[in-house]
């Protein structure tokens, strides 16, 4: 059962970020933008039972809640507590099943053998995704298809209007000055 070492606001007011003294994935990232599709995941589903959560986002020892707009941090923080306290750390069995079912098409981007792809996450891992993750989010390559990268923000990122802008020309920006100046970038 993993402790809470520290709750942290993000970017996004209707997201908080929980840092755990103990891992609840081992380097996977597991996201859910509705009560569907956690109903077999554990931890999310337990999350999301305490109702007014739009969204659950968890990798290593941090778990990302974004809450409704009309929920109240005060009032929602210690009902989130409680099934947090109670996860499985990933030296037991927490019922994540299988990652793939939950990244779909981002595990083939990831396994890719394209060598702009492997590029693009090299890029990604050293300038933008510890930012994101400190954050209480993260970003998965979808697709490279003609020259368009589809890319999919998750935790607090994924509702978060600075993401769907200002991060996003800067991720293209970047992509375009250092990888290829063809490619175009779009968030789904």
């Amino acid at each position: 059962m993993p402790k809470i070492a520290d709750i942290q606001e993000t970017p996004n007011p209707n997201a908080v970020k929980f840092i755990l003294k103990e891992p609840v994935s081992h380097g996977t990232s597991h996201s859910f933008d509705n009560a569907e599709k956690a109903v077999d995941n554990q931890l999310a589903k337990s999350i999301f039972e305490v109702g007014e959560v739009v969204s659950v986002f968890y990798m290593d020892k941090m778990i990302t809640v974004e809450k409704t707009d009309e929920a109240d941090w005060d009032e929602i923080l210690p009902l989130l507590a409680v099934p947090i306290r109670a996860a499985e750390s990933v030296g037991g069995s927490n019922g994540n099943g299988s990652a793939a079912s939950q990244v779909g098409g981002a595990i083939a981007a990831a396994l890719s053998d394209d060598p702009i792809i492997a590029e693009i996450n090299e890029l990604l891992d050293e300038r933008i995704r510890p930012y994101l993750a400190s954050d209480g989010g993260w970003l998965e390559i979808l697709s490279l298809d003609d020259k368009t990268l589809k890319i999919r923000y998750q935790g607090a990122c994924g509702s978060c209007p600075s993401s769907l802008t200002g991060t996003l020309m800067a991720i293209e920006n970047m992509i375009k000055d250092e990888i290829d100046p063809e490619i175009e970038v779009v968030a789904v």
